[in-house]
């Protein structure tokens, strides 16, 4: 999920018709003191960073002067919390308020439907509130067909015990906050508290917002950086990761980095995984054996081997791995050489110089487990390739021989592939190029690309291969990169076919 900060969460509910404090986020202390100056009144200085109870760990700060402002901010500023670092402050007027309450959205998934929540009584905690006192506090599944109503909105009140002007306030209050969270597409929001001010005005004083993370792209102006919702800052291998998923949502890529601090000889693997339960099998067994684990990767839901090939590729990135370990579900429905050729590719391209152990179980697993361990020589590590009748133990136990028997290579040369001398070429759907070298490809007697293409856009125009389709079309989705044309190239064929996938940010 995408969390969004305080001052991200108000300016949503602002457009969305509420009302919120006078103020804006200061990035130093010296824009603070600014801020305080020109609404001329106290103000709130507010740590902009994904933390609970923030007044009471002194992130929240009062201040009377410009001056006082400028304190508070600098005391804040940079101060490290619970793995986060305060790198923006909220500087708005103070609010002074008769009532408080609390209003809340989320995605009930046992209701399939937004849940309204909304309580007479807000502020800090408001859980215990609505434990103590159940009848200050009351739920309203929305129909989604018709969204929150005025009538549940006023109901919402009622059952709470208010009335009057007031209900009438709020209901509208309500209206606007749920037309927000359904227009951002929001798993979760609260404003907590809502307070109602001495002017009869009702003000959210604080905002909190949780976007589902296969929405992001539909919400540029919310300038996320990465939708995962971390208890840390994200990596900078989670960043490449997540703009590698945002941007290709064929099949899945999660991608999080659970050891950071380690190196050669600690027992580290990189880990990567298909399918949430599958793949908690197989960490499991690694841990039994004594093994840390890297990193959590998922790819499933049918990925092309592209993206598997670069989730291999941030993996193998993570310096002083032991071993290499993928595994998952033992009766996936997508084809396993396509994950069999992603894994082939970035071995090469990296050259793996740490064991690997290659659990695919699922469609065309044997397969698979040829394309991997036909590699084998390719790159300096091995690579032993297993099914879905061998035992995540098992596996974990082979892959612990083979790391107490492989002595890694001392700076292995980088892959060689040389220059097309006749070269064919077009782009793929996520930035990446194929290129034929119709020099090796007219000499080639297999012609194996044209047989193991598997969206089947070649054809053989005399004796090298070309596009059956447009280069637009093929930029467009109609090469899907299954890698065959290399991969399968470079065993069975002339080695004439390359595939460049860039990944941006990661060093090649």
């Amino acid at each position: 999920m995408a969390r969004l900060h305080e001052y991200q969460g108000k300016a949503i509910f602002a457009q969305y018709g509420l009302t919120i404090p006078q103020g804006r986020v200061a990035t130093s202390a010296e824009e603070a003191r600014d801020i305080a100056s020109e609404i001329n009144a106290p103000v709130v200085v507010k740590a902009q960073i994904w933390v609970t109870g923030r007044a009471g760990k002194g992130l929240v700060q009062f201040a009377e002067t410009p001056d006082q402002a400028y304190k508070a901010a600098a005391s804040l500023l940079g101060k490290q919390v619970d793995n986060f670092t305060i790198e923006r402050v909220m500087v708005e007027q103070q609010v002074a308020f008769d009532r408080e309450f609390y209003l809340g959205l989320i995605i009930d998934d046992r209701e399939r439907a937004p849940v309204v929540i909304f309580s007479s009584v807000g502020g800090t905690g408001i859980e215990d509130i609505a434990r103590e006192h159940p009848g200050k506090l009351a739920r309203h599944t929305v129909d989604i067909r018709y969204g929150l109503r005025d009538f549940e909105a006023r109901d919402l009140c009622r059952r709470v015990g208010i009335n009057g002007k007031l209900m009438m306030q709020l209901s509208k209050t309500m209206l606007n906050f749920y037309a927000a969270a359904r227009g951002m597409e929001a798993r979760s929001a609260e404003i907590n508290p809502l307070v109602f001010t001495e002017a009869g005005e009702l003000i959210a004083v604080d905002a909190r917002f949780t976007v589902d993370d296969y929405a992001v792209f539909r919400h540029k102006e919310l300038d996320v950086e990465i939708a995962r919702e971390f208890d840390r800052p994200p990596t900078p291998l989670e960043k490449i990761a997540w703009d590698i998923e945002k941007n290709d949502y064929r099949g899945t890529f999660y991608f999080i980095q659970m050891e950071t601090d380690f190196q050669k000889g600690d027992g580290v693997i990189g880990f990567h995984g298909a399918g949430g339960g599958g793949s908690m099998m197989n960490m499991d067994a690694l841990l039994r054996h004594g093994f840390k684990i890297a990193n959590f990767v998922d790819t499933s839901g049918n990925p092309p081997a592209s993206k598997v090939y670069r989730a291999a590729r941030i993996i193998l990135s993570q310096q002083g791995i032991d071993g290499y370990y993928a595994g998952g579900s033992g009766v996936a429905s997508q084809e396993q050489f396509h994950s069999a050729r992603g894994l082939v590719k970035a071995f090469m391209d990296a050259q793996l110089n740490v064991p690997g152990v290659i659990r695919l179980g699922g469609n065309a697993e044997e397969y698979a487990i040829e394309i991997l361990e036909r590699a084998n020589g390719s790159f300096p590590a091995p690579v032993k390739g297993y099914g879905r009748d061998d035992a995540p133990d098992f596996c974990a136990q082979q892959l612990e021989n083979m790391i107490e028997q492989y002595e890694p290579v001392a700076d292995p040369a980088p892959r060689d592939v040389p220059e097309a001398e006749e070269p064919y070429s077009f782009e793929t759907v996520t930035g990446g190029t194929v290129t034929f070298d119709h020099a090796r490809c007219r000499d080639c007697e297999s012609k194996i690309c044209i047989e193991t293409c598997v969206p089947k856009i070649l054809s053989l125009e005399g004796d090298v291969p070309v596009l059956n389709i447009g280069q637009d079309a093929a930029k467009r989705g109609g090469c899907t990169e299954c890698l065959a044309c290399e991969v399968e190239c470079h065993f069975l064929g002339n080695k004439g076919g390359f595939i460049q996938l860039p990944i941006e940010g990661l060093d090649r």
